[in-house]
């Protein structure tokens, strides 16, 4: 039988939690994405389109819902990912591949097929695995609105020239190999500072 100061350590174990540990490393998906973001055009829409948009997606604009499982939206996602294996897909960022979402939606679904995300069981806080009963009928709303407009799809390295192109990248995997350094740097200062707090972290 669990005592009463079992039950109490187990609700106190609950109620905390620790910030997640970020390493310079864990950084490399953001360098990236600096580096991916900071050469995609950006297409402001017009009044008509983002009414047009919304309208397809079956929402007013007093209450605009995440696309994907109906929460209250915080953001645009770009429907079609900007970024595949730490490189540019060719898609921007435009109304046409722009759908609002809820943080929890957005940051789950990265950079995976949006239609296929959707339908995991498996995918943490995916519609389908957060039990949402209206999956099939976003899904309906988000093909159509897919096909509503051609996305724009560009060849960056076609427009500015391969080496160029080349050069920009190996920049990026500069910054990533810095950010290694420092980390293994960091780690061994990390392990000095443990080890003097050791003697008088003891009960």
């Amino acid at each position: 039988m669990t005592s009463d100061a079992e039950m109490r350590s187990k609700l106190l174990q609950d109620a905390f939690q620790m910030p997640s540990f970020q390493t310079m490393v864990s950084r490399k998906s953001s360098i990236t994405n600096a580096f991916v973001n900071s050469v995609v055009p950006v297409v402001v829409p017009t009044i008509q389109e983002i009414d047009e948009a919304l309208s397809i997606l079956g929402m007013n604009p007093d209450d605009v819902r995440c696309a994907y499982c109906g929460d209250k939206s915080s953001e645009w996602d770009h429907l079609r990912p900007l970024v595949v294996d730490r490189r540019p897909t060719g898609h921007i960022s435009e109304i046409a591949n722009l759908v609002p979402a809820c943080g929890k939606c957005n940051q789950s679904k990265g950079n995976k097929p949006w239609q296929q995300w959707m339908q995991s069981k498996t995918a943490r806080h995916s519609p389908t695995s957060r039990g949402r009963d209206d999956v099939a009928a976003r899904i309906e709303r988000l093909t159509k609105y897919e096909n509503w407009k051609t996305p724009t799809k560009i060849n960056f390295e076609k427009i500015v020239g391969r080496e160029r192109w080349e050069h920009y990248w190996s920049l990026c995997e500069a910054v990533v190999a810095e950010l290694k350094k420092c980390q293994e740097d960091a780690n061994a200062i990390r392990q000095q500072i443990d080890a003097s707090l050791l003697p008088t972290r003891r009960p």
